[in-house]
């Protein structure tokens, strides 16, 4: 199982758990973090016993945006490693946070804390959002007289109503976990100490379900968001009648009909 220096990897049954682990700096992104978190991704569709992957921050933190005195002062032999990924792959950095990449399995992202700047940028990216009570959002870069280059002058809006979008990306100011769900942003607000619980919880009812209908579900989403409506319901029909013809399709008929658990087998 992969990880860095800054990036934890653990299995929690079928779900991928990767935490991004530099509490000292509210897990600001450093060049091992966005390298161990483009690998977590890889290895998560790599994996068919992967069906869900949880995304969170050790220390109270999620992630505090990106560290640009670390990601220019990775010194030494593993620095060099990681710099030598980065030049392989110009786009290894927009892909770990996925800008560049949309992984094939749900992600959960588990917040608590800050999660602000590249932090609220990487959330865009992933498909069901819990967060503590006390949990912070933001895009705080016009205010340093910044861009925010992580997408969400292009996703922000396509997620949440375009006047609520303008006022984060415009403003700069942070937001609390219950403006956040008012808007749209985060779907869950629990107790503090309590969004990776719920996150497992709802990766775990993720799990219970037919992968290859689940990815293909999650594919059909967001291949079709800006479609019209004729030319995504025909996409649709495309993604979701050979589903139908899966022995996993059958296993959960038979499986409801006999009035126990399917076994799936991705096939």
């Amino acid at each position: 199982m992969g990880g860095t220096e800054h990036l934890t990897v653990r299995r929690e049954n079928a779900t991928l758990v990767l935490t991004l682990n530099r509490p000292e700096a509210r897990n600001a992104l450093s060049l091992p973090m966005l390298v161990g978190l483009y690998d977590g991704w890889v290895e998560a569709d790599a994996d068919d016993s992967v069906r869900s992957v949880v995304l969170t921050g050790a220390g109270g933190a999620f992630c505090a945006g990106m560290d640009l005195k670390a990601l220019a002062g990775n010194g030494g032999q593993e620095g060099e490693q990681y710099r030598h990924r980065l030049k392989a792959d110009p786009d290894l950095h927009w892909k770990a946070m996925l800008r560049h990449h949309r992984p094939r399995k749900p992600v959960i992202a588990a917040v608590e804390g800050y999660c602000v700047a590249g932090g609220t940028e990487i959330i865009q990216g992933t498909d069901i959002r819990v967060a503590g009570e006390s949990a912070t959002f933001g895009l705080f870069e016009v205010k340093r007289g910044l861009f925010p280059i992580g997408g969400s002058t292009v996703r922000l809006q396509r997620q949440i109503p375009r006047t609520h979008a303008l006022e984060m990306l415009l403003t700069g100011r942070p937001y609390s976990a219950q403006e956040a769900a008012a808007i749209g942003l985060i779907g869950h607000v629990v107790p503090d100490g309590t969004a990776l619980d719920k996150a497992l919880e709802i990766a775990e009812r993720i799990n219970a379900c037919g992968p290859l209908a689940v990815e293909a579900v999650k594919a059909s989403v967001y291949e079709t968001a800006e479609l019209t409506e004729t030319e995504g319901l025909a996409a649709e029909l495309k993604r979701g009648w050979p589903i139908f013809d899966t022995a996993d399709a059958k296993e959960g008929t038979r499986a409801f009909a006999e009035k126990r658990p399917p076994v799936y087998r991705r096939a």
